[in-house]
């Protein structure tokens, strides 16, 4: 495909978000205005010295800094704006569906009450459904790096919001805290009717991806760069359809791969794979969807087969309803057509 053209393929594809995390899509000005409004003083000066905070080594580092700007959120307004201001921007790139993750823990640990955080969370992405006919899902995540006992207790915060959550997810500092240390509480999610996803096989083992398969039952691996490394694992994930959802601006920001050229997902695609691509915590990351398609289409020079393949892999691994996922894959196969 005409490289000259591919910024405009791009912009004009209906998309699907299916990994992207509320808190990460906090931009600084954002951020700035609302630590004015709550009187709160943020460790940075200005814009461009938070903007120069953003290089990051590895995961944890950026998750440092992600914890950081959390703290400013602390009323249902806070959490509502943020919201608002994402599903804003991904309208503007054609984004029809998006799949939220929240972290409530990064909020109940510092005093800010379950409702307060999904109150304003929820009610950004109804006016979203109504006024920008965005569909939407909600994940809860649990962060990984706390026991299974603190993932049990948000849980139970969860319950009366039952009607609002579409999922549970497991996110935050991966290496050390394998899927088995959450195969109860997962289980116990399972019975409240959450559907289930968890981040594995980014900087992890593939013991992990094996662990969220086999121990958590998860539908989806948010990531999965590592599947590769083992044929038996890929054949599996290629036979059950199990989608990998994945972040490549986000894998080069955290050096998951050194540069985009080395990104897996035309691999997986080869392999039969259901790759989708994402933008996990664009804000921190230098990028929202448009900007993860471009780059890694850029980067790997896929065709226009490979990108549309990807568009539809999102819709087909979603949490619409049959009917709905079938009109959305028939809106990207009509606008490649129309090229």
């Amino acid at each position: 495909m005409e490289v000259f053209n591919l910024k405009k393929v791009v912009a004009g594809i209906p998309k699907a978000e299916l990994h992207l995390h509320i808190e990460g899509s906090f931009e600084p000005e954002l951020m700035f205005q609302i630590a004015k409004r709550n009187n709160i003083i943020l460790d940075y000066d200005s814009i461009d010295s938070l903007k120069k905070a953003y290089q990051f080594n590895n995961l944890q580092e950026f998750l440092d800094i992600y914890y950081t700007g959390a703290k400013v959120l602390l009323y249902e307004k806070d959490f509502f704006d943020l919201t608002w201001a994402y599903v804003t921007k991904v309208h503007s790139e054609n984004v029809v569906h998006v799949e939220v993750f929240f972290d409530p823990q990064t909020h109940t640990n510092r005093g800010v009450s379950f409702s307060v955080v999904i109150n304003g969370i929820y009610k950004a992405l109804e006016k979203a459904k109504q006024e920008l006919n965005i569909s939407f899902k909600l994940i809860m995540s649990y962060l990984r790096h706390l026991s299974e006992e603190e993932a049990f207790k948000t849980l139970e915060s969860s319950l009366p919001y039952k009607d609002w959550i579409d999922g549970v997810g497991l996110d935050s500092s991966e290496i050390g805290n394998p899927p088995s240390k959450f195969a109860k509480v997962f289980n116990a999610s399972a019975k409240h009717g959450y559907k289930l996803v968890a981040h594995a096989g980014e900087e992890g083992p593939v013991d992990y991806i094996w662990e969220a398969l086999d121990l958590l039952k998860v539908v989806r691996i948010d990531h999965g760069n590592r599947c590769l490394e083992d044929e038996k694992l890929v054949q599996r994930l290629v036979k059950e359809k199990i989608a990998l959802t994945l972040c490549p601006l986000s894998n080069v920001a955290l050096k998951v791969i050194s540069k985009m050229e080395e990104h897996p997902v035309a691999k997986m695609l080869d392999k039969g794979l259901v790759a989708t691509i994402h933008s996990d915590d664009p804000a921190y990351f230098g990028g929202y969807m448009n900007a993860n398609y471009y780059e890694t289409a850029k980067a790997l020079n896929l065709n226009k087969k490979q990108i549309m393949q990807l568009a539809i892999n999102a819709f087909k691994s979603c949490w619409l309803p049959s009917k709905g996922k079938e009109k959305h894959i028939l809106e990207v196969k009509k606008y490649f057509n129309s090229l």
